[in-house]
């Protein structure tokens, strides 16, 4: 069990990035954080888990413990997009469905994503954030 609420995380976050101050730097921690995430596993990465919307190649997956909290894995081909995959993780992994829909991704207007990525990246990181909160909703509906 995590010992930092999705909010605290979240958190967390956004100072990690006030450290930098050019987007060079951000764009380095973000790509940073993606070679740090733990790969997914090859099986998972098929067809039916390709996430649609994205520009690179993007596959998400989900699994429900015992205890009720969704465990996300994901992996792209593109270094920036995994990165933001290692961030949306760090959050919205391992948290019951009502955590991580009562978090807003608002944390990443706060690192200033929404002003420097290209508008497909915007898409895609929207696309990502839609499935996970696609997939707590599911999850609390199955209950």
């Amino acid at each position: 069990m995590q010992d930092s609420t999705a909010r605290q995380t979240a958190e967390e976050i956004v100072e990690e990035f006030s450290f930098f101050d050019d987007w060079a730097d951000r764009y380095q921690h973000l790509i940073d954080q993606g070679r740090r995430l733990a790969p997914m596993d090859a099986a998972l990465q098929t067809e039916e888990n390709q996430l649609k919307g994205c520009q690179s190649v993007v596959y998400f997956s989900s699994d429900t413990d015992k205890e009720g909290r969704v465990h996300f894995s994901a992996a792209s081909d593109a270094a920036i997009v995994q990165g933001l995959i290692a961030l949306l993780l760090r959050v919205y992994s391992v948290r019951t469905p009502q955590e991580i829909l009562a978090l807003s991704p608002d944390f990443l207007e706060k690192i200033g994503l929404d002003k420097h990525l290209s508008p497909t990246r915007k898409n895609g990181l929207a696309s990502m954030v839609e499935a996970i909160r696609r997939t707590a909703e599911q999850t609390l509906k199955a209950g």
